[in-house]
């Protein structure tokens, strides 16, 4: 965290000085807006987390309800979902309130008396370390005030209007604000009144029932749901030993239980199965009362029993998968000749079990993807056209992510006889970490990702793929620190210059590169605007071979230390040398003849090239610069 640039202040250096839409910005909601967000669920609060990082765009997000989410659904916490928290500040204060899972249980009838369950393995969460950020449990309404305090933190002061639902909106592409929304207050003095808002784009975070995605003409399509769980965050007194491990739990008579301890010790969640549900059921299984689930467990655990003192949410859901047509208001048949308006997000677009813990999580990334690049776009570092890559991106993730869920539920779902291996479950946890960790998104070549041409030169940082942090070690004050950590979300685009072996400042492609990016009329900090900080658009970083004491700062050229503030301070923090005993070179499989890596605001690795290639980075950044500055 980097303060005091603009002058020493006494206070919480989380807080950024008021800018923008930040100044005196209105209590009530405006009639007029750049970006409206209905919902305040996960997909909705970061989408407008990320916005209220740009000054200059009118972003707010209604919610029906009348105040914050006091309980929500979701608990499950993805490692990838903590190196997101990480770019918006708050991944270790949530990961010390959190439950931390390192070990999964498996619990199988015993062979020599069925009616009884005996555990029959363990799994480690992340043998093949694939993130330094743990996997967590955490209450959703938790996650929902993180982000809440990182927007009313922000330059735009940004928080949630409570009490108002959605009702229609209209699209007219020639006004200047094109959707015309129609809310109904929910509380207040107005409660029951409609009032309408003009926006110049709307993004629908209104979940499974979204009343956006209606209004759209968006399709839900899918597999029906046959398959019911029971659901219940409980305090309680057992026998069973593994009550504060996650566990995956079978019977003999054909039941299962999914255990998640939750934060804070003593609460934990079970989904219990309830069974297929007979054609004809219409909506019955979800009557079934919290007594018959607490029931139901303990026939699943026998011989161990379950006291329930104390209930604090319970539900019953039917699992089914269902995935929209599109992400956004573009028809099939108008590709091309128009760039998208309104957007779907989370479970508007997608829904699943939640078992796998990936509905909250999969949601944010489509909330990080999409914020971005309605910033970019409202402040005039990028054309419109930037918007269509959010569809064409996000719903291969979410149909990647059905496929995903659908055998996991299955698997969960099956008798223990039905198994060809009694190991199969905990067999298919193992081999399939990766994809409910976070880390199997990997975008395809578009405006967005390059082609692979030289992907050798980097080979542990994949195009596509999330950027994979690693030691480094930062020159100025001589810290151990992980270089991906040291990324906001602040709309940034990245780009990491990882050094040939020549010493800083002497002769070498380094330095040659960082005078084009400097000077070149072609090099993308070209399009910074004229009075903004050097690094307003673009953080360039470089990262030396060699550890911090062969390192001179005074000899590293300036694009790499770049001043900032109103007192035009240099900043030293973007120079790092090879951890000796952790070699960034090496455990990211970069060449010892450099290469450049660069790296989206939302964490996915972009372009990977020489260091002599400056025609094909200007190239690259060209379509997504503002056209004013391509002369």
């Amino acid at each position: 965290m980097q303060f005091h640039h603009h002058g020493y202040v006494s206070g919480d250096p989380r807080i950024q000085p008021a800018a923008g839409t930040g100044v005196d910005r209105p209590a009530d909601l405006p009639d007029e807006v750049d970006v409206l967000i209905v919902g305040s669920g996960p997909a909705g609060m970061l989408t407008a987390a990320q916005l209220s990082q740009f000054p200059g765009v009118t972003t707010r997000i209604v919610e029906r309800r009348d105040s914050r989410l006091a309980i929500g659904q979701a608990d499950g916490i993805q490692a990838r979902s903590v190196e997101t928290f990480q770019a918006f500040g708050f991944a270790e204060e949530i990961t010390a309130e959190a439950y931390r899972i390192t070990e999964m249980c498996f619990w199988r009838p015993d062979p020599e008396n069925p009616e009884n369950i005996v555990r029959s393995g363990r799994a480690l969460d992340d043998p093949a370390g694939i993130s330094e950020f743990p996997h967590l449990i955490v209450n959703q309404a938790r996650v929902l005030d993180y982000f809440a305090r990182f927007m009313a933190n922000s330059p735009t002061r940004m928080r949630p209007d409570y009490g108002f639902e959605f009702r229609s909106l209209e699209v007219d592409d020639d006004a200047e604000y094109p959707v015309t929304v129609t809310l109904l207050s929910t509380a207040g003095p107005d409660e029951g009144t409609e009032r309408t808002v003009k926006a110049k784009y709307v993004v629908g975070s209104d979940g499974a029932r979204s009343k956006v995605r209606e209004s759209i003409g968006c399709t839900m399509a899918g597999d029906k749901a046959n398959h019911a769980w029971g659901v219940m965050d409980v305090l309680a007194n057992t026998d069973f030993p593994d009550i504060r491990t996650k566990c995956a739990i079978q019977s003999s008579n054909g039941g299962s239980i999914l255990l998640i301890p939750r934060e804070g010790g003593h609460l934990f969640r079970m989904y219990v199965d309830l069974g297929v549900v007979p054609e004809g059921d219409n909506g019955a299984v979800r009557k079934t009362s919290i007594d018959q689930i607490i029931a139901k467990a303990n026939g699943i655990m026998a011989p161990y029993t379950l006291d329930v003192r104390n209930v604090a949410w319970h539900s019953v859901y039917e699992v089914g998968h269902r995935l929209t047509d599109r992400f956004d208001d573009v028809r099939p048949e108008d590709l091309g000749t128009r760039t998208p308006r309104v957007f779907i997000t989370g479970d508007a677009c997608h829904t699943h079990s939640a078992k796998a813990g990936q509905g909250m999580n999969v949601s944010m990334q489509d909330g990080f993807n999409l914020g971005w690049k309605l910033g970019h776009v409202l402040d005039g570092r990028s054309p419109e056209s930037l918007l269509s890559t959010y569809s064409a991106e996000r719903q291969v993730v979410a149909k990647n992510l059905i496929d995903f869920d659908k055998e996991w539920s299955t698997l969960m779902a099956k008798k223990p006889e039905e198994f060809e291996n009694p190991s199969d479950l905990e067999d298919f946890y193992v081999r399939t970490a990766e994809f409910p960790a976070g880390f199997m998104t990997e975008y395809t070549p578009s405006m967005l990702i390059a082609a692979p041409l030289h992907q050798d030169l980097a080979a542990g940082f994949p195009l596509g793929k999330r950027f994979k942090s690693a030691p480094v070690l930062r020159v100025c004050d001589t810290n151990p620190v992980q270089l991906g950590h040291q990324a906001r979300a602040d709309g940034k685009w990245r780009i990491y210059v990882f050094a040939d072996a020549a010493a800083a400042g002497t002769p070498s492609p380094v330095t040659e590169l960082a005078e084009w990016l400097d000077t070149a009329p072609d090099s993308p900090l070209a399009a910074t605007p004229e009075g903004a900080d050097r690094d307003a658009w673009f953080d360039v970083k470089v990262i030396y071979q060699q550890d911090h004491t062969g390192i001179d700062l005074g000899a590293v050229p300036a694009v790499f230390k770049p001043q900032v503030g109103p007192f035009q301070l240099d900043d030293l923090a973007k120079v790092y040398g090879a951890d000796p005993t952790a070699d960034i070179f090496e455990q990211r499989g970069i060449s010892r003849n450099g290469a450049v890596v660069v790296v989206r605001p939302d964490q996915y690795v972009a372009n990977v090239l020489p260091l002599t290639a400056t025609a094909e980075l200007a190239e690259f950044f060209a379509p997504l610069l503002p056209a004013r500055q391509q002369a």
